[in-house]
Order: structure tokens, then C-alpha cells, then sequence
């Protein structure tokens, strides 16, 4: 008899997705978080809260923790992400100051 384990399938949107466009913000569904970000055209983001959490750390806009290693920089308003390009991590809340991408969730 098989086994069908769904981790991969659950870390990587099998349960949904969204379009998010210019300057808007957006927050996962309850107990789900955003696991990748498909940027569909250029975009900057106001806000990428990452999730930090078993000694496991995700770039964002928030202070870098240790476990991203010495040196690591928080994402900046500034910093323009170009179209085609996916992400991978785990964020509580995307809010995008221009551009527009795909967001995909995960447990």
C-alpha cells in the first residue's frame, strides 16, 4: 500500500492562492501563511512579514534575526523584486507598494 505524504504539497500552495496587485495588503487565510511569491510584474513591497519561528527565520521587512546569519539585511521599501522571479518562505502579511505577483499558501 502507498503512502501520500502531503507535506511538500502542503508547503508549496496546494491549499490556494491569490492575486495581489498595487499597494494593496493582504493577510492569509486563518491558519495558513503565504509559502511563495510569484512576482508577475516588478514590485516593491511596504511590507513582507515573515515568519520566525523554531529557530527558522524568512527575509522580510522586519530586523533580521541570528538564524538568517551575521549580516543579514531586512527587505527595504526600496528594493525592486523584477518580474518572473518565485520566493520561497513563510509570511503572516504581503503588502506591496507597486508592482503585482501571485501568492501562495501553506500550513
Amino acid at each position: 500500500m502507498g503512502y501520500l505524504d502531503n507535506t511538500v504539497e502542503y508547503g508549496f500552495g496546494r491549499l490556494g492562492s491569490a492575486f495581489l496587485d498595487d499597494g494593496d495588503a493582504f493577510t492569509p487565510p486563518t491558519d495558513k501563511v503565504v509559502v511563495a511569491i510569484t512576482v508577475v510584474n516588478d514590485c516593491k513591497f511596504n511590507e513582507l512579514d515573515q515568519v520566525n519561528q523554531d529557530n527558522v527565520a524568512y527575509f522580510g521587512t522586519e530586523t533580521q534575526i541570528t538564524e538568517n546569519g551575521v549580516g543579514a539585511e531586512e527587505v527595504a521599501e526600496g528594493n525592486l523584486f523584477p518580474a518572473g522571479i518565485t520566493m520561497y518562505g513563510r509570511w503572516n502579511k504581503v503588502h506591496l507598494q507597486q508592482g503585482s505577483v501571485i501568492l501562495y499558501f501553506g500550513l
